[in-house]
């Protein structure tokens, strides 16, 4: 064991709790090479808690008021969070009142914060008196016998009961039972076995007649040149599938060496097929608005466009969105609603290419992708709710927030509770970006800043296609229900709601 004095290096780490300041941990010779601002370490707080934390700073002094404890390994070869999303939870901490590990629960997806899970296993050397065992404690120790250890979770399962902490306090202090503390971590790699020709077979006429006895044979044969055509890997299940065969035919296949196969890693995140662009034409005011929009790029950050409903102002997102990417940098388009995403996904994507989608609807191996996607600047455009403004951004250029009126953006619960639309104008001066915030009713807050040329302000007063106002009519409920006119009344409304659409 190292002494205080023999470390050379000391990490300031983020632990996913609402502790009120940070803690030092050193980090032993054999894992100096390994540490970077941003990379998670596992460490021990309190004692026998293990916990992920993100490395804050890396300093050659150690602390002055208490002996640290080693780091017990660092889980990531490269950073996972960059030294700029850093600087931005320390602002959001700081400006919400709130603490780092707050901050740092709400911006990472689960799997990178790995859980410290009590399991317990039996003691090999207690017999156990069955006579001596509540029912509750049997069940418990009988599941030991059968499986090396159990969790909390398995033991909830077996009692079926929420409340657990009797019988295994009981087996705990007889000694049956003992704590393990494990720390797994729980993302994997999506792993999809894919098929395709053996290279001996570089004739088909000649595979052909090695599968002419067999018509299930030939129908898998048949199935694969299909499903080929655009890729000469195939996924299995999909060829099985399209050729109504099982995988034991596969497998004879296989023997023979007709085919082969390996393993990939996919995606969890389907992808859309990118149609030929859209073409679509600009209004005069429209044109007129995108231009002063990048007038106002050229001295101010931000700019509030203020246009009417059905003004045409997601035209106008589409064409500053294609302006970012060929000049290679990211995009950030946050919604309010994810309800509102699938429509806007599809034309998105048939104009300016892959979209990817985040909010916290997404399965955590899904979020964890995307998160490494944007982290690589592989994604170049993303379309999510306020907790997209945590994503590692590696060239962000433009953040649109859409509907920014909208209530949806404050965080209410938990901390941080933030405002998106705020801390994405904060985000954009790191990043040296631009951001526009678009709405038919802005909120106060924004158009005062307007209003004082603290952003930029462009109206949109047309309907785009010179598509019609709806008609507004006003209707007396009190007096449509005296005359037992309420229903039609309310049918008459909904049908002009309808064919104003």
């Amino acid at each position: 064991m190292e002494t205080r004095h023999s470390y050379k290096y000391f990490v300031q780490v983020i632990l996913p709790l609402a502790l009120p300041k940070l803690y030092t941990y050193a980090v032993p010779t054999n894992l100096d090479h390994a540490i970077k601002i941003g990379c998670r370490v596992e460490v021990q707080f309190g004692k026998q808690k293990l916990y992920t934390a993100i490395i804050h700073a890396i300093s050659q002094h150690a602390p002055t008021d208490y002996i640290p404890k080693e780091i017990l390994a660092v889980l990531d070869e490269q950073p996972i969070v960059t030294e700029t999303q850093i600087s931005f939870w320390n602002w959001m901490a700081s400006y919400y009142m709130c603490t780092l590990g707050d901050v740092m629960n709400a911006a990472l997806p689960a799997f990178f914060k790995l859980d410290s899970e009590t399991s317990f296993v039996k003691n090999p050397f207690n017999e156990v008196d069955i006579l001596e065992l509540s029912d509750d404690e049997y069940l418990i120790a009988e599941a030991l016998n059968h499986q090396d250890e159990i969790s909390l979770k398995d033991v909830v399962l077996i009692l079926q009961k929420k409340s657990i902490s009797k019988p295994l306090k009981s087996l705990l202090e007889k000694k049956i039972i003992y704590v393990k503390e494990t720390l797994d971590e729980k993302y994997k790699p999506k792993v999809e076995i894919f098929v395709q020709l053996h290279e001996s077979q570089y004739e088909l006429r000649n595979t052909f007649n090695l599968v002419s006895k067999s018509e299930k044979q030939e129908n898998l044969l048949v199935a694969y040149i299909e499903l080929s055509k655009k890729n000469k890997s195939v996924k299995r299940a999909e060829l099985l599938k399209k050729a109504g065969v099982s995988a034991d035919v596969l497998k004879s296949l296989i023997k023979k060496e007709i085919f082969k196969t390996e393993e990939k890693t996919v995606d969890r995140i389907s992808k859309s097929e990118i149609e030929n662009l859209t073409e679509y034409e600009l209004s005069i005011e429209q044109k007129d608005a995108l231009s002063k929009i990048n007038n106002f790029f050229l001295e101010k950050d931000v700019v509030l466009l203020h246009g009417i409903t059905s003004s045409g102002k997601t035209l106008l997102y589409i064409d500053l969105i294609k302006e970012q990417i060929a000049k290679g940098k990211q995009v950030l388009y946050l919604l309010p609603e994810i309800a509102l995403t699938a429509q806007l996904v599809q034309r998105l994507e048939k104009i300016v290419g892959n979209v990817a989608v985040y909010h916290s609807k997404f399965n955590n191996a899904e979020r964890v992708e995307i998160w490494n996607k944007v982290l690589s600047n592989e994604t170049k455009i993303i379309l999510g709710a306020r907790s997209s403004v945590f994503l590692p951004f590696k060239n962000l250029g433009l953040i649109i927030v859409d509907e920014e009126h909208d209530a949806s953006y404050k965080q209410q619960e938990p901390a941080p509770r933030y405002q998106c639309r705020d801390a994405a104008i904060y985000l954009v001066k790191q990043y040296q970006a631009k951001i526009i915030l678009g709405s038919a009713t802005p909120s106060i807050e924004s158009y005062s800043n307007a209003q004082t040329e603290k952003y930029g302000l462009v109206k949109l007063n047309t309907r785009f296609g010179e598509v019609q106002t709806p008609e507004i009519n006003f209707i007396s409920l009190t007096e449509a229900n005296k005359k037992k006119k309420l229903r039609t009344e309310l049918r008459f409304s909904c049908a002009m709601k309808y064919n104003t659409h």
